[in-house]
């Protein structure tokens, strides 16, 4: 059974809550480190992508930034977004990884 979405940061108590994230990702952010949602708040996404490369010894597609960008948006406070709404905005700051 699929977790359902947390409409807010505060509703938010397991990964599997956070808008985009399902259980491949929430296994990933567990990898390098990140337990609960909250951990999230103060992150830098990018920081975790780089993480998440190194402790995967792979190159990850850039989504999963995109990914990281809306989760540490709405733990933040900021609306569930799709995380292809963030494409533009990482491109716009880190162009091509």
């Amino acid at each position: 059974m699929k977790a359902p979405k947390a409409r807010h940061a505060s509703d938010c108590e397991r990964l599997e809550q956070l808008p985009n994230i399902g259980p491949a990702l929430a296994a990933d952010l567990r990898l390098i480190g990140i337990q609960h949602p909250r951990e999230l708040h103060d992150q830098d996404a990018y920081t975790l992508y780089r993480r998440l490369c190194e402790a995967t010894g792979q190159r990850q597609d850039p989504c999963v930034l995109d990914t990281f960008i809306a989760a540490t948006d709405f733990m933040r406070g900021a609306a569930p977004a799709p995380w292809w709404a963030y494409t533009a905005q990482r491109k716009a700051r880190f162009g091509a990884l």
